[in-house]
């Protein structure tokens, strides 16, 4: 498998270069064709109108967000005319609680999101359900981008986050194809259990998988020496140097994720590496 159709989603006009040159450069080492989607966002999630205003109020916001989209877009055509790949830009408008209906629609037909870090100074409210919409409905994996990040497009040292679940093997057959071109392959598993089918050789199904796609991968077995699962993620990664993170997305549900807190939005609050997630 290859990267043939790459999708992206704008609504933030600060956010709009980086994405779109990481974006590009992606697509152009992959020879694949990019869809850029600029929405205007109707944040105003109003619950109701006073009588005689809703057609004033409603007018004004769609009249925002239309205007919003149509900034993007101009940005993003700008940035993209000189682009070494195949790509359109499309722009729509749609109000907060009805966006991820637009992007699952196109991110089914899209091998690879790339998306920006959702949480952070300057990141609207729309990001996290833009990322959600792409994995669940639209069924696609996306990577995420950090601050300032730079994507590498063939990059040399990849970590997986592995942990037997069907998230995290979903995200591993996604990223093959960027498996297949690294140098080393780091799969990490933090305090496998002491009892089951692998506990005496935990990873060995995954490493003989990777091993027969040619991936040159090595097993690093982690203590939870770190309060949180994802502390001790981001602090292997940044030892073993890796250029990309793969990780399963949301073995719990959104909802628990969202009230509790889980790894996957603990490594979306403070990821500083590029990461490859599909759920």
């Amino acid at each position: 498998m290859t990267y043939k159709c790459l999708f992206t989603v704008l609504t933030n006009e600060t956010l709009a270069e980086e994405t779109l040159t990481n974006a590009a450069a992606m697509a152009a080492a992959c020879g694949a064709h990019l869809d850029v989607l600029c929405l205007g966002v109707d944040r105003t999630q109003t619950g109701f109108y006073y009588a005689g205003a809703s057609a004033i109020v409603l007018q004004e916001t769609i009249t925002r967000a239309s205007e919003e989209a149509s900034r993007i877009a101009a940005r993003a055509e700008a940035h993209l005319k000189n682009a070494d790949c195949l790509w359109a830009v499309e722009s729509a408008v749609a109000q907060l609680a009805d966006i991820g209906r637009h992007v699952s629609a196109r991110a089914r037909f899209a091998d690879l999101v790339i998306l920006p870090k959702p949480y952070g100074e300057g990141r609207g409210a729309e990001l996290e359900p833009v990322i959600e919409a792409a994995l669940f409905e639209g069924q696609a994996p996306a990577i995420i981008l950090p601050e300032s990040a730079t994507l590498d497009t063939r990059p040399k040292r990849i970590m997986i986050g592995w942990n037997e679940g069907a998230e995290a093997l979903s995200a591993v057959r996604a990223a093959m194809p960027l498996l297949k071109q690294a140098e080393i392959v780091h799969v990490v598993i933090i305090d496998p259990p002491a009892h089951g089918p692998t506990r005496s050789d935990p990873g060995g199904l995954l490493s003989q998988y990777l091993a027969r796609h040619d991936v040159k991968a090595e097993i690093d077995v982690l203590s939870k020496t770190l309060p949180r699962v994802s502390d001790v993620l981001t602090r292997h990664a940044t030892d073993v140097n890796a250029d990309l993170l793969v990780l399963g997305a949301y073995g719990h549900s959104r909802f628990r994720e969202a009230i509790f807190g889980g790894t996957t939005r603990n490594m979306l609050e403070q990821a500083t590496f590029p990461m490859l997630m599909a759920h």
